[in-house]
C-alpha cells in the first residue's frame, strides 16, 4: 500500500531516508558526499515537502519500508530501506510515481544517485545530463539526470 504522508509521519520519512543514505551510500560515495545527501534530505525540506502534499510512503504489512516524493513531473527522494531492498519495493514505487506523473506531464526526470541508475537505466530512462558538486570538505558528489518519455 502506498499512501500520501502526513505530518505525523515527518520521522517515518526522515528515518527511511537516512538508514538508506547512511547504508547504501558509503559503498559508493566519499564521506563528504554522504554527508551532504544527509543534509540535503534534512527534517526541514522533507516537512516542506509533505506541507506541499507530494511526499508518499510505502507500506508492506504495515511497516513503512519506502518513500518517494513527486514534484510536477520529478521523482525524488526515492528511498527503499535496505533490508527490504532486491524485494520490487523500489519497483513499485516508480510504478507509482511514473503513473503519476504521466497523467499530467509526458516526461519524467530523475536526479540519479550512482547506486540508483543501474535501476533506472533497466526501465528505459536516459542520461541527460552529469552533475558534480564539491563538498565541505573537498569530497565530490557525482550524480546523472536522466529522463523518461512517456
Amino acid at each position: 500500500m502506498i499512501k500520501k504522508a502526513d505530518l505525523c509521519d515527518t520521522k517515518t520519512v526522515r528515518a527511511i531516508t537516512e538508514q538508506t543514505i547512511s547504508s547504501v551510500y558509503p559503498q559508493y560515495y566519499p564521506k563528504g558526499a554522504v554527508e551532504f545527501f544527509l543534509s540535503h534530505h534534512n527534517e526541514n525540506n522533507i516537512i516542506n515537502d509533505i506541507e506541499k502534499g507530494i511526499v508518499y510512503i510505502l507500506y508492506e504489512n504495515e511497516n513503512a519500508v519506502g518513500t518517494v516524493t513527486i514534484r510536477d513531473n520529478e521523482i525524488c527522494r526515492l528511498f527503499v530501506l535496505p533490508e527490504h531492498q532486491g524485494k520490487g519495493c523500489g519497483g513499485r514505487l516508480l510504478d507509482f510515481a511514473e503513473k503519476n506523473i504521466s497523467e499530467n506531464h509526458s516526461k519524467i526526470i530523475i536526479d540519479a544517485s550512482l547506486p540508483a541508475k543501474p535501476i533506472y537505466l533497466k526501465r528505459g530512462y536516459i542520461f541527460t545530463e552529469y552533475h558534480t558538486i564539491e563538498t565541505d570538505n573537498g569530497d565530490f558528489l557525482c550524480y546523472d539526470v536522466m529522463e523518461k518519455v512517456l
